[in-house]
């Protein structure tokens, strides 16, 4: 075998080493009659607060004001009669700690240093100042284990890859600061959300994680089954049929951010679990609730960078502001093929120019709109990299979408566009009973034809519609991407605790 070969044998060995090196530390704790895991220690500071408070501090001045503050210890250098620690907050400061063997005593100073870890979570008291190299310092009197780490840490000077980093999410977030910086991101952009909502009245609701009949959205669902009732259920692919039944009972402006579920492939820009916006208002329309996402997206950067303009895990800088492209999704594959594509345009001649291109589209699911989004997707996605909404969907890929005003053969709808990918999609929705059945029953047809994506028929869905849906804008977004949107980042970085497989 080769050195690289053993490296995961041996780092395991060493891992089970150590584990049994603190296993007897543990012990030696318990024996003395301490706790390695005790239901509290009196901490009376954070190490932010102390930092902030002391920061001015001279050079070398101890003050007589004593602090007590408890954290993780990242770093620590022993020597004969002094050790210096460094303690870690969960936000990622840090403080420096100073114990001497004149302030703890011989006992406890040996103790510390015989039975304290990298890792472990220490309480510290005494005073607080700065060393004469400047560092603001806890001079420690006492200290007391507050929880013993069984496993060490990785080094904090070395990358974790990506793998490491999402199986073992808890301990990227001890040692890297982007981790920590991308959850904060997270919490920052839906208060933003939630709170521009709020401003607009919009009200926020939940609506079933499982469901009798899967639909909303063009995708493959998770299946399960309900012993209580004896019957099979569906994690749902999307909210809306059940924000719209909201709509219907008269919640003319309604939100909800919440999980979606979908049985299909996982990459850099899909997850299987996913976090997803979707929100719903009366007497509007696709236009409306472009200008709302365009302001939703803008507040979030505003709120989370003080920007509009945000700099993307490579360096570089992307910028959400101004007003955003509106395309045509027709007008845009006829300019990149240089020739007329309408909703006229017959399947035979969308597959022989797919076939030009080398695509393989013959499968009997590939109908007009299919061939046409497909085209798109292929000819025009990869350039969409300023946020531009492409306007104007074939009518058979969107069954809960109203036909367009003025075109034939076309709905109200958009895709948003960001940096080559799809972040957002809104309707002027469908709201006559009449006509959503006659689309519910092609996608019946669509699925006896092997669309396993095809939308099923939902009669309850149906007859909340015949209570009169009033005419309405409807829009979602995805969470995970709107994150990759703004940092650059990959679509596992973006979430906690992604699936691994």
């Amino acid at each position: 075998m080769t050195t690289d070969q053993n490296a995961p044998q041996a780092e395991a060995e060493s891992t089970n080493d150590q584990i049994s090196v603190r296993r007897a530390k543990r012990q030696r704790l318990l024996d003395r009659g301490e706790e390695a895991y005790p239901v509290s220690v009196p901490v009376k500071d954070t190490i932010e607060d102390v930092r902030a408070t002391y920061a001015d501090l001279e050079d070398g001045e101890e003050t007589d004001t004593v602090v007590a503050v408890a954290g993780r210890v990242v770093f620590q250098r022993n020597t004969g009669k002094l050790c210096f620690a460094t303690i870690q907050a969960g936000s990622g400061e840090r403080l420096q700690v100073m114990l001497s063997l004149a302030k703890v005593g011989q006992e406890r100073f040996a103790q510390y240093k015989a039975d304290v870890d990298l890792g472990d979570h220490v309480f510290f008291e005494g005073p607080i100042g700065k060393s004469r190299r400047g560092e603001l310092s806890v001079f420690a009197t006492e200290w007391t284990m507050a929880a013993k780490a069984m496993r060490p840490l990785p080094v904090l000077f070395a990358d974790l890859s990506e793998e490491s980093r999402v199986r073992r999410r808890y301990v990227d977030l001890i040692v890297r600061e982007q981790a920590r910086a991308t959850a904060k991101l997270r919490a920052d952009v839906m208060w933003s959300l939630r709170n521009n909502f709020h401003n607009r009245g919009y009200m926020e609701v939940e609506t079933p994680m499982l469901q009798a009949v899967p639909s909303g959205a063009a995708a493959r669902p998770f299946v399960t089954h309900m012993n209580a009732y004896d019957m099979e259920l569906f994690l749902r692919i999307a909210p809306e049929l059940f924000l719209k039944r909201a709509a219907v009972g008269g919640m003319e402006k309604v939100f909800e951010i919440n999980r979606n579920f979908r049985n299909e492939g996982a990459d850099s820009t899909h997850a299987p679990e996913f976090s997803m916006l979707e929100a719903y208002q009366a007497y509007a329309d696709y236009n409306t609730m472009a200008d709302l996402t365009q302001n939703l997206v803008q507040q979030a950067a505003l709120d989370a960078f003080g920007s509009t303009t945000v700099t993307l895990a490579d360096g570089t800088e992307y910028d959400f502001g101004g007003e955003w492209k509106r395309i045509g999704m027709y007008e845009t594959v006829s300019e990149k093929l240089g020739r007329d594509i309408t909703p006229s345009t017959t399947v035979d001649e969308l597959r022989a120019i797919a076939r030009e291109l080398d695509l393989d589209l013959d499968h009997p699911k590939y109908g007009h709109g299919k061939l046409v989004e497909e085209l798109f997707e292929h000819l025009a996605e990869d350039d969409l990299y300023e946020p531009t909404f492409v306007m104007d969907f074939p009518t058979e890929t969107s069954p809960l979408t109203r036909a367009h005003r003025s075109k034939d053969g076309v709905v109200e709808k958009w895709d948003l566009y960001v940096r080559g990918f799809e972040l957002a999609t809104a309707y002027s929705e469908l709201i006559d009973p009449v006509v959503q059945r006659e689309r519910f029953e092609q996608q019946a047809r669509l699925a006896a034809q092997g669309d396993d994506e095809a939308m099923r028929l939902d009669e309850d869905f149906l007859e909340a519609m015949e209570y009169a849906l009033p005419p309405t804008g409807g829009m979602g977004m995805g969470m995970d991407r709107l994150l990759m949107a703004l940092t650059g980042l990959g679509v596992r970085e973006t979430i906690l605790f992604p699936l691994v497989k």
